[in-house]
């Protein structure tokens, strides 16, 4: 079997992201959606974010009553 220089290589699907990869060989509609995919996972980010910071909140408020 002779080497074809011009054939396509299989390409590497991914599952994700990986922050600082080569983003070269992605087409436009795959970068459309990796940037779904983030902006989901910052918001999703930022929901866990507001509820880690109104728990502290409960706590701080219930432990300052107590003094």
């Amino acid at each position: 079997m002779a080497f074809d220089p011009f054939a396509e290589e299989p390409r590497e699907t991914l599952n994700g992201h990986q922050i600082g990869q080569d983003l070269s060989m992605l087409s436009i509609d795959e970068i459309d959606e990796r940037v779904a995919m983030l902006e989901r996972e910052i918001a999703r980010l930022r929901e866990a974010r507001g509820d880690k910071e109104n728990s502290r909140a409960a706590a701080s408020a219930f432990f300052k009553l107590g003094q």
